[in-house]
């Protein structure tokens, strides 16, 4: 992998970053664990590999790895992993804990590079002996260990699939249905502890559409960690925002020290778990986190120009609108709409959440007046900030007006909502806002309200067009403030200038 954005990079790290890459560019894989038995998770993940009805598979070598089979999906099985013939890069192990041990040496002696540890029964449970035991294990052998207790790494491009959970299954009906979707290739890196919550992630990502560049997930965090990952992917040309959901963070010193390099270059937004005292101790169960003081995370995160998300809503917004539209150089939006009481929910989000909502200059108040004078839009628009051109708006009066507030220099961003429901819009302003707004390095987000086909339609096609859509007011209002947060924090430290030529590199958003 080459760097991406010209840091300087020591032999150490790059030698440390190659290894990372062997989980997402391997030439040669091994399951160990996989089987026929097709109800088990050594099959789903060596069918992965093997052959998709949906996708692509791994283009590298591939070996079954199993004593009491002779051959896996046309693949010859071997006994051990030491007979496997040729280098191996990468070891995805699906075997009870207590053999898990035996199998690191074997890879040691195999000269692995990573290793997927699928298997559960570690730390989570208790077993934190076995799990520092293969730690050991691996350090001597400079492998490096993604898990125990998680789903492991998926990347399209090369077919790497480690997620025990099928694509499909079939219904009583016989009809196959898909089940754990893959989301098709974007820019948006998932890293997760909660393998649950990844599967379930995968599947929302899937539905709204939004592409995803690498999915790691890390359960226990033996070894390679949220930071190491996240390190990585600031080298990752494919990967434009990292969203995490984090229950711990292992190492907060090497967190914040990496988390301050790459949010300069990168969005980072986090859903951090474990708020409440109950929730701490729900995530000291289920991957053996220590939760700790949720002061002291959210102090750390916005110091590190992390971006903390609230739920779920926020969590994948704010990430589809961080990876589609530049960062804002102020909290003064401008609102255009087509109904006023979504208007006015829109300006209460919008002041609860902090941002401004001031009139426009006089310049652009005057250049509103001149339209209404020509009849170009209604005279009983409201113009002043927000801009209501009413039930009766027209394709025509949505361009234009949104033009005038783009062009006022104190508006720093524009929420659009543009509620398909009136008579007079069709889908040409669609475009005509999309092309407007790829003149001006501001941000622009929509809602449209609804859940029929054309509300899907209409924000299906402003996603497509790199503007990203929202169902609710609050939802474009949260979305436009994390474009907000993160382009104050690139301003505070000297990195706005830099993350607009990357816009204009990778994005649509080109003056």
């Amino acid at each position: 992998m080459e760097p991406t954005y010209g840091y300087k990079v020591n032999s150490d790290m790059e030698e440390a970053l190659r290894k990372l890459d062997a989980f997402f560019n391997p030439q040669a894989v091994a399951v160990v664990g996989a089987t026929k038995k097709i109800d088990k998770a050594g099959f789903v993940i060596f069918k992965n590999f093997s052959t998709s009805k949906l996708r692509g598979v791994f283009k590298g070598e591939l070996y079954p790895v199993n004593p009491n089979e002779d051959s896996i999906l046309g693949f010859k099985c071997y006994k051990a992993l030491s007979e496997v013939p040729g280098a191996v890069d990468l070891i995805v192990i699906i075997v009870p804990a207590t053999v898990v041990p035996s199998v690191m040496e074997e890879a040691v002696g195999k000269k692995v590079k990573a290793c997927v540890i699928i298997s559960a029964g570690f730390k989570e449970v208790g077993n934190v002996e076995l799990e520092e035991q293969v730690v050991a294990i691996a350090k001597k052998g400079g492998i490096r260990v993604l898990g125990p207790n998680c789903l492991g790494v998926y990347y399209s491009k090369t077919g790497v699939d480690t997620l025990f959970l099928p694509e499909t299954k079939t219904l009583t009906t016989g009809d196959e249905v898909v089940a754990t979707p893959r989301p098709m290739p974007g820019n948006i890196a998932m890293i997760t502890q909660s393998g649950a919550f990844g599967s379930a992630a995968l599947d929302f990502l899937t539905g709204r559409q939004m592409g995803v560049s690498k999915f790691v997930s890390f359960g226990n965090k033996c070894d390679v960690d949220e930071s190491d990952i996240l390190h990585y992917l600031l080298y990752d040309k494919e990967t434009h925002v990292t969203l995490m959901y984090l229950e711990d963070v292992k190492n907060g010193r090497k967190f914040l020290e990496i988390a301050k390099k790459v949010t300069l270059k990168k969005p980072v937004v986090v859903i951090k778990t474990g708020r409440s005292s109950a929730g701490a101790r729900a995530a000291a169960s289920h991957t053996g986190a220590i939760a700790g003081s949720d002061k002291i995370y959210d102090a750390a995160f916005k110091q590190g120009g992390v971006i903390r998300a609230r739920d779920m809503d926020e969590f994948f917004g704010m990430g589809k609108a961080l990876a589609m539209q530049p960062p804002a150089t102020g909290r003064n939006i401008g609102i255009l709409t087509d109904a006023g009481g979504p208007g006015v929910m829109t300006v209460d989000e919008c002041e609860f959440l902090d941002l401004t909502v001031n009139k426009f200059s006089d310049d652009i108040l005057k250049k509103f007046q001149e339209l209404k004078d020509q009849n170009l839009i209604l005279k009983i628009s409201a113009t002043s900030n927000p801009v209501d051109l009413t039930g009766s708006v027209t394709d025509d009066q949505f361009v234009t007006s949104a033009d005038l507030m783009f062009q006022d220099q104190e508006i720093d961003g524009i929420i659009l909502l543009g509620l398909h429901h009136m008579p007079g819009l069709r889908e040409k302003y669609i475009d005509g806002i999309v092309k407007i707004s790829s003149k001006y390095l501001k941000p622009i987000v929509m809602c449209d309200i609804g859940e029929t086909e054309m509300a899907l339609y209409t924000r299906s096609r402003f996603d497509r067009l790199c503007v990203p859509s929202y169902s609710s007011p609050e939802g474009a209002a949260r979305a436009m403030k994390a474009l907000v947060t993160w382009g104050e924090y690139l301003e505070r430290n000297g990195a706005a200038d830099e993350r607009i030529a990357f816009i204009k590199k990778y994005c649509l958003i080109k003056p």
